[in-house]
């Protein structure tokens, strides 16, 4: 029964990933429009871009890592509070 909590809330604290992906869209979706308008800034966009990703992976992933982490690899399960930080 426990286990299953733990798969439950692992998949319920997964689902805010969904939020990274829609941002990384959006910020390589600005940089085929912006480079389209000026080809001339493509490498000072694409640093920028790159830099928004890193952004993005930092702050969604890693929190999805540390809820995985404790979930699975800790004694005891406090999944309700670490889903309302993510």
């Amino acid at each position: 029964m426990l286990t299953a909590a733990k798969f439950i809330g692992a998949g319920i604290a997964c689902s805010g990933l969904i939020g990274a992906g829609i941002g990384i869209g959006n910020i390589f979706a600005s940089l085929i429009s912006s480079t389209a308008r000026n080809p001339q800034l493509r490498g000072q966009l694409f640093t920028f871009a790159i830099l928004g990703m890193l952004n993005y992976n930092l702050t969604y992933i890693s929190k999805a890592y540390i809820f995985l982490y404790i979930c699975f690899l800790s004694k005891t399960c406090t999944s309700f509070f670490f889903l309302i930080l993510i």
